[in-house]
């Protein structure tokens, strides 16, 4: 696997007491073969009623659908880890230098804000003798912080051994959903968009994280509130999804590291200006120059 670059993992560091996101059930990536089907084609001259009838019934679908959640996981990791096969980075851990210590797993939990100390904790919860189980007290001393004390030389090695235990898996899958994919489909069908926009705040999530900051997802959201009406307040989705991507552009633009914007640039806008909604497949797409296709 490729080192990844910074620009993949740029959550704003959290302290110990930052808002976190909302609660939600927590649901298990269900590998699934998505199925090719026809984009519903832009027409403003349908009548108002059919116009609602069909964005609701894409918000009704939902990126929680198991076919496009596996659309969801497979654009993430090929952004924060060059690759399609995101079932392979359960056992990823590295310091990429971005000032949040230790990044690892599937959507990148990091040891200085707070999401890698609460997936341990889960995993110990579940089973109390597992082998990251005694790096409890350095992950709570090093949370908000990009140190490694009480961490190093053997926390690495250790973390790629849970890998191998489907508990800890789960606990990825579990920590993830409640934390990133849960909240981020709620908030998206609320605001009434459809698989495309759930995912733009879904990504958002992942890589800002949440809170007060202007930089974070709510952040962003505010900002693309000031320019446009998302679905749910009788704005158009295409013109409120655009003014949620310039905010997260924006967003990305405010730290070094996020200089590198095409996962929103050769991605995200790419399926919104061929007005794919829905993310249908196939999907081509780009990020750091490299491409991707899911057939």
């Amino acid at each position: 696997m490729r080192t990844r670059s910074t620009a993949g993992r740029t959550r704003p560091l959290l302290s110990r007491t930052s808002v976190r996101v909302a609660l939600g059930l927590a649901l298990v990536a269900v590998p699934a073969t998505a199925v090719a089907t026809t984009a519903i084609p832009a027409d403003h001259h349908r009548p108002a009623a059919a116009h609602d009838a069909a964005r609701t019934a894409r918000a009704a679908t939902g990126l929680d659908d198991p076919a496009k959640k596996e659309i969801a996981m497979q654009l993430v990791s090929s952004a924060e880890n060059s690759s399609l096969d995101w079932k392979a980075q359960y056992k990823y851990i590295e310091d990429i230098g971005d000032g949040r210590g230790y990044t690892g797993g599937i959507i990148g939990f990091t040891s200085g804000t707070h999401d890698m100390l609460e997936l341990v904790e889960l995993y110990t919860r579940r089973k109390p003798d597992n082998v990251l189980a005694k790096y409890l007290p350095a992950l709570r001393e090093v949370d908000g912080s990009d140190s490694h004390e009480g961490l190093d030389p053997h926390y690495t090695k250790d973390w790629k051994k849970a890998a191998q235990d489907p508990a800890f898996q789960q606990a990825q899958n579990d920590e993830r959903d409640r934390v990133y994919f849960n909240p981020a489909v709620k908030r998206g069908k609320a605001d009434g968009i459809g698989v495309l926009g759930q995912f733009a705040y879904y990504d958002a999530l992942v890589m800002h994280g949440d809170g007060d900051d202007p930089t974070s997802f709510s952040g962003i959201r505010k900002r693309a509130l000031a320019k446009a009406k998302p679905p749910a307040q009788g704005g158009d989705e295409k013109t409120y999804l655009n003014a949620f991507l310039d905010a997260r552009v924006w967003a990305m633009k405010q730290e070094e590291a996020h200089s590198d914007t095409s996962r929103v640039d050769t991605a995200q806008r790419v399926f919104l200006k061929n007005g794919n909604l829905d993310l249908h497949t196939p999907l081509d797409w780009k990020v750091y120059g490299d491409s991707y296709h899911i057939g």
